[in-house]
């Protein structure tokens, strides 16, 4: 689950970058460091606790970040010490379907590091990149130096040097952490991760809950075929992720029947995302700000996140089944698609596709009926390419993609339980079903298929009595 082989990956020479730490960081000077703890797996990992700790005897429930880890840590005179190495990393978004990225410890996102109200910490980070880089620890209280805005509170981290940073970690909250460094390459390239601090006390705004979920949104601009995001790309992303994953990659979020759920999540894309959730209605208990007072919550289903904000939501689940969770602007739960895909509602072009991919072989159009052919059909991609729509359910096609994932509440499942369950089965009698009924003559032609303006007609039956309106 967590391999400490960084001293190997220098020592057989991975990267350019890996020898290039190796060089200006002396194995003595490491030595000394907390020992990095470096994962590659796109699993999600158990709730980490310290080794012969369990979590009767820890003062907070661990969270689970999706498709990602929590960072161990040392205690050296009563201070919690970290070890966060920046890097090239290659991520699984999808099976199948690799990136270039930079990130930390191995990912993109860096594992999330986990702290309580009032520790003391303290951070190395080492620079394995090719470039200068800093952390910013977003929306903490801290000592101006220690704030990582390079040019303005410090230096900034050459390659192959290790940095420190020290401070209290004041108020309970859902934060993340990110370079303050060339931004638009660090953080397009997939260079973020969570911090999550817990009350150390018992708080009026923050309830005890059964799980507590993380991740992190984020976007990228992948050509079809190519393995390296565009670092230019100001708005026109492709790929919608969470936590550096699109579906059918993303795990689901899993809980008991009648457990109360912690959902934590940040937005460090270019752009809003109303984040849904089928079958509960929630509250949003925590932002970046701080615990939410119970006075100004509300009942929701969909909360927006803009750019650079943390949300924190609360529900329970007391509804069994598999229900959908995603981002509600329809282009985020899709695959690599494009502006330059044309429409062709309604237009014959059988044989087209064929003659024009012989000239253009990454060519695509959308379907004459519609999207929904392009959930089933078997269409050649150019290599390490995510289809626009894929997934398969018990019942077919799912036609998502992007941040799109399912919450899976079982009534049999284990208090410490993660795993998946599988597909929910549905009780006799609860699951929607065809008419088997008689059908007005009109309703069982099929739809005209001219355009507006066309030739396309319809009937309507106006309703007829007393009370009929036009």
């Amino acid at each position: 689950m967590q391999r400490r082989d960084f001293f190997k990956q220098a020592a057989a020479g991975v990267s350019a970058t890996a020898a290039v730490a190796t060089a200006v960081v002396s194995r003595p000077a490491l030595a000394a460091l907390p020992e990095p703890v470096l994962r590659h797996t796109p699993q999600t990992a158990a709730p980490w606790l310290p080794p012969g700790v369990t979590g009767a005897g820890w003062p907070y429930r661990p969270v689970v970040t999706l498709n990602g880890w929590t960072l161990p840590f040392r205690m050296k005179d009563g201070v919690k010490e970290f070890h966060l190495v920046a890097e090239p990393v290659v991520r699984e978004m999808a099976p199948g379907f690799k990136v270039n990225m930079w990130g930390y410890n191995g990912q993109s996102p860096g594992p999330t590091i986990e702290v309580v109200e009032g520790d003391k910490v303290r951070i190395f980070v080492t620079n394995r990149l090719p470039e200068h880089t800093t952390i910013h620890w977003h929306g903490q209280r801290l000592p101006n130096g220690m704030d990582g805005v390079g040019g303005l509170n410090q230096k900034q981290i050459p390659a192959g040097k290790t940095f420190v940073y020290e401070f209290t970690a004041k108020r309970p909250g859902t934060f993340m952490y990110h370079p303050h460094a060339d931004e638009m390459t660090q953080m397009a390239m997939g260079m973020m991760g969570l911090w999550i601090t817990h009350p150390r006390h018992a708080h009026p705004h923050i309830d005890p809950v059964d799980r507590d979920y993380a991740f992190l949104i984020n976007a990228f601009d992948i050509d079809p075929g190519s393995y390296t995001p565009k670092v230019n790309t100001m708005l026109d992303f492709n790929i919608w992720s969470w936590n550096s994953r699109v579906f059918p990659g993303i795990s689901p979020l899993v809980a008991r029947w009648g457990d109360r759920v912690r959902v934590r999540f940040g937005n460090l894309t270019m752009t809003n995302h109303p984040i849904h959730v089928h079958g509960i209605e929630f509250e949003v208990t925590g932002t970046d700000g701080g615990p939410v007072p119970r006075s100004a919550r509300w009942p929701e289903v969909t909360t927006d996140v803009a750019v650079g904000q943390m949300r924190q939501i609360e529900f329970i689940a007391d509804e069994p089944g598999d229900w959908a969770m995603h981002c509600h602007k329809s282009h985020h739960t899709m695959g690599a698609m494009g502006h330059d895909v044309p429409t062709l509602i309604g237009v014959d072009h059988r044989g087209l596709v064929q003659r024009i991919q012989k000239l253009i072989p990454d060519y695509m159009v959308m379907g004459e009926r519609g999207m929904a052919d392009m959930g089933e059909m078997e269409m050649e991609l150019p290599e390490n390419t995510l289809p626009m729509m894929t997934g398969t359910g018990p019942y077919g096609p799912i036609e998502m993609g992007g941040m799109f994932t399912t919450l899976k509440v079982r009534a049999d499942l284990a208090a410490d339980s993660y795993a998946d369950p599988g597909w929910y089965e549905q009780p006799p009698g609860s699951q929607a079903f065809e008419y088997q009924g008689r059908l007005a003559q009109e309703l069982i032609r099929p739809p005209a298929s001219g355009a507006a303006g066309g030739n396309a007609q319809g009937s309507v039956r106006k309703p007829s009595g007393p009370h009929s309106s036009h």
